[in-house]
């Protein structure tokens, strides 16, 4: 090959390096900003599970964005336009899709945290699962049930059902007895809500339900402020209606053994309370504290969190000219809370990485 092609041909080689090299050294930043930003974020909010949600997607933005660069430095000036139209197009159609992929995840993990519906420590019922949410994420979201079980639900299953939340501020509890027609209902009403207070609900009430063929249907059900103990006061509903029955003197039974039997009407068919002393259960575990560990840790997490919002509101508004002493307490208690939600956060991430 004469000396003179040998040349053009590197010059042209050279030339057409150069054209890549924009494209190189955008691809190369990309990649590092990428790994430094992932590597920073992970360390820094290590303990912060609630966090989490907030990484995966400034991580997902910045990867799109990326891309985006990574076209715009490709070296064919008259194509990129065309690419770029056509990466906008591939995401519209993935977006339009996405009712079964991993984008309709994403998009009902945002979805759920824009609208706010459940937070950590939340009773939720969807579906037929119901539990405690532990974890928020953007792809999917925990839930603890009362067999202590941890479900992973995908998100889009979350907003394509209906999504039912014990509200903080209490919830209506309640259970149902049948009782025979040769009892008042006024009599039932009085010992049913004697039951619902006994148990710890407040504002009672009392429905007859329905009029059977044999036995009347009544409803009993009051306000539990403490939705924490759910479960546990449900149990102790039903075995306070059960001692408020029994002290009253009306019978809980089959209404077809009470239409067969060869007894005399005085016969009462009650479990014997005479003689024996009442027990408190105070040394009983409850439900609540086996069956939801994880859950409580994210409520209290929670909690301090709102507090915490709360208290920088409320320093925020204070006048900087102000009580300098009232001001020096809330500085003092925001540090005193902020020690306590890191202290909470690692314990969590901790007992996530044993479980």
């Amino acid at each position: 090959m004469p000396g003179g092609d040998m040349a053009e041909l590197l010059r042209s080689l050279v030339a057409d390096a150069k054209e890549f090299i924009p494209l190189l050294l955008t691809l190369t930043a990309v990649t590092v900003l990428l790994a430094v930003l992932n590597a920073y974020f992970r360390r820094r909010w290590k303990d912060k599970t609630d966090l989490q949600f907030r990484f995966q997607l400034i991580m997902l933005a910045l990867t799109l964005a990326g891309v985006v660069a990574v076209v715009i430095a490709l070296p064919v000036g008259d194509l990129r336009a065309p690419l770029l139209g056509l990466i906008g197009i591939l995401l519209s159609a993935t977006i339009a899709l996405s009712s079964t992929t991993l984008i309709g995840n994403m998009l009902a993990g945002i979805m759920i945290k824009v609208v706010r519906s459940a937070r950590p420590g939340d009773w939720i019922t969807v579906a037929e699962l119901t539990g405690r949410v532990t974890e928020m994420n953007l792809l999917h979201t925990r839930v603890q049930t009362e067999f202590r079980d941890l479900v992973t639900v995908p998100n889009l299953f979350m907003v394509t059902r209906p999504l039912h939340v014990v509200r903080a501020s209490g919830t209506i509890i309640h259970t149902e007895v049948s009782l025979g027609y040769d009892v008042h209902h006024e009599q039932v009403r009085d010992a049913l809500i004697a039951a619902a207070g006994n148990a710890g609900l407040k504002d009672a009430f009392v429905h007859v339900r329905s009029l059977g063929d044999f036995a009347v249907n009544y409803r009993v059900a009051g306000l539990l402020e403490d939705v924490q103990s759910l479960i546990s006061t449900r149990s102790q509903l039903c075995k306070a209606v059960l001692d408020a029955m029994h002290a009253a003197g009306i019978e809980i039974v089959s209404p077809n053994f009470m239409n067969t039997r060869a007894l005399g009407a005085e016969q009462r068919f009650m479990a014997q309370t005479a003689g024996r002393p009442k027990t408190e259960d105070t040394k009983a575990t409850k439900a609540e504290d086996v069956a939801f560990d994880v859950a409580e840790e994210a409520a209290s997490v929670e909690e301090l969190r709102k507090t915490l919002e709360r208290l920088e509101a409320e320093l925020a508004g204070e006048d900087a000219k102000a009580d300098r002493a009232l001001r020096g307490q809330l500085e003092t208690r925001k540090a005193s809370l902020e020690a306590e939600l890191e202290a909470a956060e690692k314990q969590r991430a901790e007992s996530d990485e044993t479980k």
